[in-house]
């Protein structure tokens, strides 16, 4: 049985399950670089920790120049308990400093260029380039990865393997607005152990290949 795509996504547009505060904020960004250090905050951490760390870091600066200029223990301080909270300081601010010294305070339009910033992966620079600039790019995390497992549209073994097997197939029209579907429904219904399969809206269409 072909995995139809183009019905899933359209029930789970209708299916308009609760986004959490992070996922809404995001979205609700259209700024690379917001997207970006946000992202990277994100990364290893829940998002009802990476939510109100954000709108703390946002309190110190919103451009570039800010957080170029931004004391390291300050910022520290304001993204306090995300992951790895020392390190993503030191990121921000050296990344900032690079954008405004290389890159005229622009991010870049590139993943393999966005991949060269400490700290960025291709999840980061996907997501960067799909929410940031509202270009075709396919951000994989664990819930993308393991949705399209589960339901049988591919076959793979990490994100970036998903990544990749999604370019060549998943249709671009998709690609901007299928983290946030996958994302939402993973947080919601089709969770790491115990989905809720009585209650998701593409429980007909999938293969639940459990891994």
């Amino acid at each position: 049985m072909e995995v139809n795509i183009d019905k899933i996504v359209e029930l789970l547009k209708k299916a308009e399950q609760p986004r959490s505060e992070f996922v809404g904020l995001m979205d609700s960004f259209n700024d690379p670089f917001l997207v970006l250090i946000a992202c990277i905050l994100s990364l290893r951490t829940n998002d009802k920790t990476t939510y109100p760390a954000t709108l703390r870091m946002l309190k110190l600066g919103r451009t570039p120049e800010d957080f170029a200029k931004c004391d390291v223990k300050e910022l520290e301080k304001a993204i306090y308990p995300v992951g790895f909270y020392s390190n993503k300081a030191k990121q921000i601010v050296e990344l900032s400093k690079k954008l405004v010294e290389k890159y005229n305070s622009k991010v870049p339009k590139s993943i393999d260029e966005l991949c060269k910033f400490n700290g960025v992966g291709r999840k980061t620079a996907n997501l960067t380039i799909s929410r940031g600039f509202n270009e075709p790019a396919i951000c994989v995390d664990v819930h993308v990865h393991r949705i399209f497992n589960r339901i049988g549209y591919v076959k793979t073994k990490n994100p970036e393997e998903t990544e990749f097997a999604l370019r060549e197939k998943l249709p671009v029209k998709y690609w901007i607005d299928i983290n946030t579907l996958m994302v939402t429904h993973g947080q919601n219904v089709c969770k790491p152990v115990k989905p809720k399969c009585d209650e998701c809206p593409i429980n007909d269409y999938c293969k639940k290949i459990i891994n």
